[in-house]
């Protein structure tokens, strides 16, 4: 059942939506009971979010850091929803290194995927959007864009950069456009299962102040309200969703 009732119908755009965070917020803003598009590259997710998910109104196969590939998907979304409403630019890729050892073609990669794929998403968006002076773009940024991460050089510096685009944008196309960036901390997806053991989870764990992981559904819960009314006034904002893990040095225990 939804929550937001000014969500129904809303015409919604979800990249990198066929699994984790990404196809949890799809499912959400169909509960939401809006019409809900994904863009994705892997076919065997597509089909399946398709065949498990059938409210959805389509599944486009994109590269996003392809310029042509994301105007075609978004010819797509012409057709299918009749325009967009709602951004929410979700796609990215992590990859766990270190510094020293990262081939300039993997920053490369990482860059055009985690930032030139939202560069190229919310232009055609936008484009969509301005004759009717009105839309929302969400962008997946991290906790790892608002302060340093070993192991994570190409991956921190792309999610950095989305942050800024977002509040560049807020401000670019203020009052009728709203961007934010949404940035979790540690999600438990099937991204960071293949990067982390068990062990490894453990000790991630015990270092957030709520001790966990969030799941893609919490997530996926603070994009719908920020696409709703409720948050009408909220723009241009890095949005932590981290159970505290940026709040400061967290010794657990200290409460004993």
């Amino acid at each position: 059942m939804g929550v937001y009732a000014d969500l129904k119908d809303k015409r919604v755009v979800i990249t990198g939506a066929a699994s984790g965070i990404g196809l949890a917020t799809a499912q959400r803003f169909l509960e939401e009971k809006a019409r809900v598009m994904i863009f994705d590259w892997d076919q065997d997710a597509r089909d399946k979010a398709l065949a498990d998910f059938p409210d959805l109104n389509d599944g486009v196969l994109v590269d996003v850091s392809d310029p042509g590939a994301v105007e075609r998907a978004f010819s797509q979304v012409d057709d299918g929803l009749g325009g967009i409403d709602v951004l929410i630019s979700n796609a990215g890729i992590s990859v766990r290194m270190p510094f020293l050892e990262i081939p300039y073609e993997q920053w490369q990669k990482v860059q055009r995927i985690n930032l030139d794929g939202m560069f190229l998403c919310a232009q055609e968006s936008i484009k969509r959007m301005k004759p009717h002076k009105n839309g929302v773009i969400l962008f997946t940024g991290s906790t790892n864009g608002l302060e340093g991460h070993p192991l994570y050089a190409d991956y921190n510096a792309s999610k950095a950069g989305v942050i800024v685009l977002a509040k560049t944008l807020a401000m670019e196309f203020a009052p009728w456009l709203r961007v934010n960036a949404v940035c979790p901390g540690y999600v438990l997806t099937p991204m960071q299962k293949s990067e982390y053991t068990e062990e490894m989870l453990e000790k991630v764990n015990a270092g957030i102040p709520l001790n966990r992981h969030a799941s893609p559904e919490e997530v996926a819960g603070l994009f719908a309200y920020l696409a709703s009314q409720e948050a009408a006034f909220i723009t241009g904002q890095a949005i932590a969703i981290d159970g505290g893990e940026t709040s400061g040095q967290y010794i657990k225990g200290l409460e004993d």
